[in-house]
């Protein structure tokens, strides 16, 4: 077999091998997404029944809506996968093709120089024209091996035919398979444009009540504002019983060396003084920066971090200081990160918050209806802190969740892995 040949088949092997996992990935994805959007259907079915607010009905709307536009997304990339699969494959068989007709020249030319040689003279005659015993021996050998020879090449042929029979079933499959794709998407995107249609029905109807919805939406900005205050005043309370802490345990090691404006100048830094070991938690920490797990073990990102337009009111500036993630009725909150609980704060008699600290980090886990830890204690990786809060208005399970260098926030969504 030729080098060029083995390229070929090594590089169509690996290929294949490729595009079998992502298929699998993607397939895995897929089955996320769907299951997603099926619950944001039973949800906005169940809104519709209790006649909900119709700006709830607009949020799940558009999140429904983004999840489609991430299916079709997902079946686009099965496709193009398919395509470079029946790619590579059409090229293999087009090598078996030029192969096999090679073989089939090659044995037809043998066929035909054997019988040319038959009828000139027998093998008998071949083997008794011989001059001695030894020419007659190696004559025989040459009969023998030249009838094995031809025997390999029949066999040869036999192999590339049955090997191009698989490909061609194989390549058929993957066409069909194209076929059922595209067929699916198509399905989607005009599902797709219902959903849209649907999103502008109730953004019309929203429109109609535009002054009340306004006053909602500053009204609860002014409560995420009141909420974002109280954090920040508890961060600041823990920075400044942390530094006293450390001012003292430095000023009892070093009493000659720690002067008073040292022990000053701790005590009323707006930043963490790390002692080594806080240091050695807070670079633990950071180092596992975009590797940090979700909060919750299933979940949507409902609103990012960071100031955005509402989805109505384009002019209206939604500001958000941490990510809103929705999950499932009943679930728990979890830490990210080893950790100590440094607050747990009531917010309201239904809303509760725990804070946890990471050296100079802290990750802020909010609207709890109940929680499982205390201050002070020690939290692990995913353990559960407490039971996220569902809205009896909106029938949704939302948590928000911060980080925050020292009182610096941060956007969740460069920690956390695969946001």
């Amino acid at each position: 077999m030729s080098k060029k040949l083995l390229t070929i088949l090594f590089f169509c092997f690996a290929s294949q091998l490729w595009c079998q996992i992502t298929q699998e990935q993607l397939e895995e994805r897929k089955a996320k997404i769907q299951a997603e959007i099926r619950e944001k259907e039973e949800l906005l079915k169940s809104m519709k029944t209790k006649e909900k607010s119709v700006i709830n009905q607009l949020l799940i709307q558009k999140e429904k809506i983004g999840l489609k536009e991430k299916l079709i997304r997902t079946t686009e990339s099965q496709t193009k996968i398919l395509s470079n699969d029946i790619y590579v494959n059409q090229l293999k068989i087009n090598q078996l093709n030029r192969d096999l007709e090679k073989l089939r020249e090659d044995y037809a030319e043998m066929i035909r120089k054997s019988y040319k040689s038959r009828s000139e003279q027998s093998k008998l005659m071949f083997l008794l024209s011989s001059e001695n015993f030894f020419q007659a021996y190696k004559r025989l050998q040459y009969m023998k091996q030249y009838a094995s020879f031809r025997k390999m090449q029949a066999e040869e042929i036999k192999s590339k035919s049955q090997e191009l029979e698989v490909h061609n079933k194989v390549i058929g499959e993957q066409k069909s398979e194209k076929e059922k794709l595209i067929e699916e998407n198509e399905k989607e995107r005009k599902e797709l444009e219902k959903e849209k249609q649907e999103q502008e029905k109730i953004a019309n109807q929203i429109k109609k009540d535009k002054g009340k919805i306004a006053a909602e939406i500053k009204k609860k900005q002014q409560e995420t504002r009141r909420i974002d205050s109280q954090i920040q005043k508890l961060i600041r309370d823990a920075i400044a019983a942390a530094n006293k802490k450390t001012a003292a345990a430095k000023a009892k090691a070093n009493p000659k060396t720690t002067t008073a404006a040292d022990t000053k100048k701790t005590e009323t830094s707006a930043k963490i003084v790390l002692t080594p070991e806080g240091q050695l938690v807070a670079n633990n920490f950071r180092a596992n920066k975009g590797r940090l797990p979700w909060p919750v073990e299933k979940g949507a990102v409902s609103l990012p971090y960071g100031d955005q337009p509402h989805p109505v009111y384009k002019t209206l500036t939604v500001h958000n200081s941490g990510v809103e993630i929705s999950t499932e009725n009943g679930a728990n909150a979890r830490a990210v990160f080893n950790g100590e609980v440094a607050n747990v704060i009531v917010l309201s008699p239904v809303n509760k918050a725990v804070m946890i600290q990471h050296g100079d980090y802290f990750t802020v886990y909010q609207n709890l209806s109940s929680v499982s830890v205390s201050k002070g204690d020690k939290v692990s990786t995913k353990q559960s802190l407490g039971k996220i809060r569902t809205n009896g208005e909106t029938g949704k399970t939302v948590l928000k969740f911060m980080i925050l260098q020292n009182t610096t926030y941060n956007n969740p969504a460069s920690w956390l892995s695969n946001m």
